[in-house]
């Protein structure tokens, strides 16, 4: 794996939602929990854009849930969902434009023990077991032990942000539906690394 470059600037989140989810595939997501650090390759995404996408949170407007949303690009939006899990956004574009990114899968690259205790309760894992460890939005809430303490951070700040990375060429990104909607389902605004198998659904 080639080594890790610096944090993606303020810059690199103000621009269109789908332009910034594309390019989020390869790069690092990186948590530094006290002396714990946690990281992974981000290998699959969704992108949602408020003003026109039904499936978005902020479709209908700024609520107390996806005030977030509408902040300025590059801070986390995380929210409770199906009243199971927590799932991790990606805000972008300007102020008060409402879209963000969802993070579906991660491909873990350290802390791997640590997101074991998180996910499984154990240290060792097989496999099959380490691919299964994020490949889902609510597994890398889990693996990376995110919350709604984590909802606004900042990702140009020092606790959560994401490393740059040599960019992935277009031939290895594809583009499909996204999962588990309702509306707006036509719309190919999931990209994910073709043939990794860390990606949670082909």
């Amino acid at each position: 794996m080639a080594a890790f470059k610096k944090k993606l600037p303020k810059n690199f989140y103000i621009r269109d939602v789908l332009t910034v989810a594309k390019e989020l595939i390869g790069k690092v997501l990186v948590y530094q929990n006290g002396n714990k650090k946690l990281s992974g390759k981000i290998v699959e995404v969704e992108a949602y854009r408020g003003s026109v996408d039904q499936a978005s949170h902020s479709f209908n407007g700024k609520t107390k849930r996806n005030e977030v949303m509408f902040e300025e690009g590059g801070l986390l939006y995380i929210y409770f969902t199906y009243g199971v899990h927590f799932c991790c956004n990606v805000v972008t574009g300007k102020c008060g434009q409402g879209d963000a990114v969802l993070l579906r899968a991660v491909e873990p690259v350290s802390g791997i023990e640590e997101m074991a205790i998180n996910r499984f309760n154990k240290k060792k894992i097989d496999e099959k077991e380490l691919i299964n460890l994020a490949n889902g939005p609510g597994k890398i809430c889990r693996a990376f032990n995110f919350n709604r303490s984590h909802n606004g951070t900042d990702l140009t700040g020092n606790q959560i942000y994401i490393l740059d990375k040599e960019k992935i060429k277009n031939h290895s990104i594809v583009a499909s539906t996204r999962i588990g909607i309702k509306k707006s389902v036509d719309l190919p605004w999931r990209f994910y690394i073709k043939d990794n198998p860390f990606v949670s659904k082909k």
